[in-house]
């Protein structure tokens, strides 16, 4: 691995294709690994990126903890290893200091803050208690709950300790414009002013809150959510929009949403996967046109999404001017375009259930191409910008002369969907135990949702 900030070497010559299902593989073992290798195994945080020094994000230690349950169906680990992993990370935020202080708290209310320090659990600066990365977080716990599912002491000890943290959960806490639920707080200065609301990564969030057996927010809050869908259509696909990619994707790393359906869908005649399959298409045929210019994009390479971007300046490239980006959620939708020319592997990747065949050709496309460049020791780095191709500092990664700007840092946020979904794709795993879960079983239907497989006993 190259140091945080120091230059990539150039790699002149492409690499040999290698066949898909071996390359899927690769990807989802090597993604994998970034989680067994770079988590403090002693307090089970997840570093929100490395190689760079960073805080946990709670988010990154949900898709942790759903990762540990496939590296061991996939006997990348064994299934002990896994459980004392679980274990230990769900112990640590039962245990964990709680309260309304404005420091040396991991949570209050049963909600954890979104970063914390990586020895201590301890609140980052002064970050937000967040609901969705707590959603995130709970998610994985109500993962393990599932697959964990062995009499045995440690397995009885990982359904009960998950079973605590998602009954510790006040989810009406957030209810400052009821029934909707905001998206923070914190000591200093109480419930954010924002809600959750149009469609995007918080129908989980609505979902296990709806579900929860002790601090329930009204079955309102599905119906006063969707009311604030932006439905449209975008370069031949009608749907439901959200620019980034992320939003047609976090919920169904853990949901099935095929064949299931609330009153919103049922009058639009499709169901949340068929939506997520028409965005992803949406933004292949977006890259294809290639509408601004920008130097790569094409059929087999493209993918917009919160990632992070080279630098936060306006430079003339080719004799335009082009405003770059840090970290930022890129994306298009009918009525919005947040672009710079970077793009993020994990976004095409990981859409892998609704589009395998264009997902999987992104994939061979940027694993041939782009070499070493942007395929490391854990699969791909998290982004990569062909057009800005000049001199200068950036703040993550380096310019590659001849080949563009690439990242060197992985993101926790965008390695988890890589390996979930390539599961869910290859086996359906995640969602099959979710299935088993009777807390998002319970959420779905009173949000609306029937059909399917919901209609089944698990």
């Amino acid at each position: 691995m190259h140091p945080p900030g120091t230059p990539p070497q150039p790699v002149t010559a492409s690499r040999p294709a290698i066949a898909d299902a071996a390359l899927l593989e690769k990807i989802e073992r090597d993604t994998f690994q970034w989680f067994w290798d770079t988590t403090n195994p002693k307090n089970g945080l997840v570093p929100d990126r490395w190689p760079t020094k960073s805080f946990s994000s709670i988010a990154a230690v949900g898709f942790g903890l759903t990762a540990y349950g496939i590296g061991a169906e996939r006997g990348w680990i064994t299934r002990e290893q896994a459980a004392e992993r679980v274990l230990t990370t769900l112990r640590f935020f039962r245990n964990a200091p709680s309260g309304d202080a404005a420091r040396g708290m991991t949570s209050y209310k049963g909600f954890y803050y979104h970063f914390l320090d990586m020895e201590s659990g301890a609140r980052f600066e002064t970050v937000e208690l967040s609901t969705i990365d707590t959603t995130l977080m709970l998610a994985g716990a109500l993962f393990c709950q599932s697959y964990f599912d062995r009499d045995n002491p440690t397995e009885r000890a990982i359904r009960e300790t998950a079973e605590e943290l998602y009954r510790r959960a006040e989810w009406t806490f957030f209810h400052e414009r009821a029934p909707l639920v905001s998206m923070g707080w914190t000591p200093e200065n109480g419930l954010h002013d924002w809600d959750y609301t149009g469609y995007n990564e918080a129908m989980l969030l609505y979902v296990l809150a709806l579900g929860s057996p002790t601090h329930p927010i009204d079955a309102s809050a599905w119906t006063a959510y969707t009311k604030t869908y932006r439905w449209g259509t975008l370069l031949g696909q009608e749907h439901l929009n959200f620019a980034p990619l992320f939003g047609h994707q976090y919920s169904h790393v853990w949901i099935d949403f095929r064949g299931i359906q609330d009153p919103y869908m049922r009058e639009k005649g499709i169901d949340y996967f068929e939506n997520s399959r028409r965005a992803t298409i949406a933004q292949r045929e977006y890259a294809t046109v290639n509408p601004h210019g920008f130097r790569g994009y094409g059929e087999n390479v493209w993918g917009l999404t919160a990632c992070d971007g080279p630098l936060d300046a306006t430079l003339t490239i080719d004799g335009r001017p082009i405003k770059f980006m840090t970290y930022a959620a890129r994306g298009v939708a009918f009525d919005e375009v947040r672009d710079d020319g970077t793009i993020a592997p994990t976004a095409a990747i990981s859409s892998i259930p609704f589009t395998p065949e264009i997902s999987t050709a992104a994939a061979q496309e940027l694993y041939k191409r782009h070499g070493a460049n942007l395929y490391r020791q854990y699969g791909f780095v998290d982004s990569f910008n062909e057009t800005l191709n000049v001199p200068v500092k950036t703040q993550h990664g380096a310019v590659v002369p001849g080949a563009g700007w690439f990242n060197t840092d992985y993101l926790g946020i965008d390695q988890g969907p890589i390996v979930t979904m390539i599961e869910n794709h290859r086996s359906e795993l995640v969602w099959k135990m979710m299935k088993k879960n009777p807390h998002v079983r319970r959420g779905l239907q009173r949000a609306g949702f029937t059909g399917g497989w919901l209609e089944a006993q698990p």
